[in-house]
Parts: structure tokens; C-alpha cells; sequence
């Protein structure tokens, strides 16, 4: 699949338009957004068009923060993670776009990797989340990335939903994103459950839902990632660092 085919919804919403360190939004959110070493941190607005902040981005991918954009932060990760990171934006983008209240309160997690200007692959934890709407209306996402050095990387590809609605987002997130080999926390917290013996109904006592919702959750992994027996999800999920 072509680069072109991929963030088609995402795309139409963001530019390649970089931070202004001049302006009075950059001052604002440089003196109120907690910075720490080995990260970095950017918002982009969708009411200006572009980046207002950015910070972190050379120590940790080698871009000076003036050269940083939302379209190139997308388009730098690695090739067996661009389509899975283009779809989750492209998902979560649209639950939230039918979404009017408490939109700060959403946001999502998932393990990446970008590729730094030298070339090399850096392993990232990456949060997204709202950080300002409008009129019910999608203002600003702030995001965050941490170096991982010693993040074990294995064949899955993990993410997490977290909101006011986080039934339906995580489930929409894991209905569209099924075809690729990727684990939401939701079906993590119940395998991990499952990897100690624990049977689906005690599984669903532990996290205090029906037994038929674990059900959903632990066999569709099975088709996923190529398995056949509960056994062998779980030795898979040790093998690729998933538990």
C-alpha cells in the first residue's frame, strides 16, 4: 500500500506548517506544559492550521523544533508501523469527530517507532490526547513522546483508549484495527488474567464484567494472531514481549 493510501481522513486535517516560537501561544504553552528529559511534546491546532508548539524534537528524533509538522511527525515512523499508526489516527479522529462533549478527556496511548534523522529506528511510548475544544469541536491534540530504549518489540503492536466513553472507543479502535497484529489494554488486562490460569468466568468476576465480554475479548485473538489453542495465545504474547 502506498503512503498516499494511507491517513486519508487525518490527512485532510493536518499540514506541514511548523511552530512560530515568536508567537504568544508558543510563550503561553512553553511556560504551562511540563517538560521532562527524554521526551518530547508538540499541540497542533486545527483552528490555525498548524503546529503551536513544539519542543524535544532534537534530542530525541534530531529535528529542531522549527522544522517539526504534524504531517511529517505521522510520515516518519517506521514502515511496519505506518499503516497501524495512520489507522488509529485515522480511527480515533473520526470517533471523536462525532463527539461534542468532554472531549478532553479523551486520549490515546500505543507503543511506535520513528525513524531519527540520521536514519536510525527510536523505539516510543506516544500519547495523544484532546487539549482544547470549541463549541464541542476538536481545537487542539497535544502529544507526547518518550524514548523507550528498553522497550522489548516484539511482532504486536499495542494501544490503549482512555475517555468517558472508553467502551465504545476502545471497541471501535479494536474492531477497525483487527486485521492488523495489535493488542488493545482491554484484551492485554484479560489475557494477563488468562496467562495465570484463570478460567473466562473467574477472568470475568476479576474485572467485574460478563463472561461473554472476556469471550470477545481473548478468542478473536486467536484468528489475529494465528493461534489455536489459549495455551499457545499465551505463549505468543511472552514471545513478543506483550506479557
Amino acid at each position: 500500500m502506498m503512503d498516499n493510501d494511507l491517513g486519508v481522513f487525518s490527512k485532510k486535517l493536518i499540514t506541514d506548517v511548523s511552530v512560530d516560537k515568536n508567537s504568544e501561544k508558543f510563550k503561553e504553552y512553553d511556560n504551562k506544559i511540563p517538560f521532562f528529559g527524554n521526551q518530547a511534546t508538540y499541540v497542533y491546532s486545527f483552528v490555525e492550521g498548524r503546529m503551536v508548539y513544539a519542543k524535544g524534537w532534537l534530542d530525541l528524533l534530531g529535528y529542531e523544533d522549527t522544522d517539526v509538522n504534524m504531517l511529517n511527525l505521522v510520515e516518519i515512523t517506521s514502515p511496519r508501523y505506518k499503516q497501524f499508526s495512520f489507522e488509529i489516527n485515522d480511527k480515533a479522529l473520526m470517533f471523536l469527530s462525532q463527539k461534542a462533549e468532554n472531549l478532553e478527556a479523551y486520549s490515546f496511548t500505543l507503543e511506535t517507532e520513528k525513524v531519527h534523522k540520521n536514519g536510525t529506528v527510536i523505539p516510543l511510548f506516544w500519547k495523544v490526547g484532546v487539549y482544547k475544544s470549541i463549541n464541542g469541536k476538536i481545537a487542539e491534540i497535544i502529544g507526547i513522546a518518550h524514548k523507550m530504549d528498553s522497550l522489548k518489540r516484539g511482532k504486536v503492536m499495542q494501544y490503549a483508549a482512555y475517555g468517558p466513553e472508553i467502551a465504545d472507543f476502545e471497541g471501535m479502535l479494536n474492531k477497525e484495527l483487527f486485521n492488523y497484529v495489535a493488542i488493545s489494554r482491554k484484551e492485554k488486562e484479560a489475557l494477563k488474567l488468562a496467562a495465570k490460569g484463570l478460567s473466562f468466568k473467574e477472568i470475568a468476576h476479576e474485572l467485574m464484567v460478563s463472561q461473554s465480554a472476556i469471550e470477545k475479548r481473548i478468542i478473536p485473538m486467536y484468528k489475529r494472531f494465528g493461534v489455536k489453542s489459549l495455551p499457545h495465545l499465551v505463549s505468543f504474547a511472552y514471545e513478543n514481549h506483550v506479557l
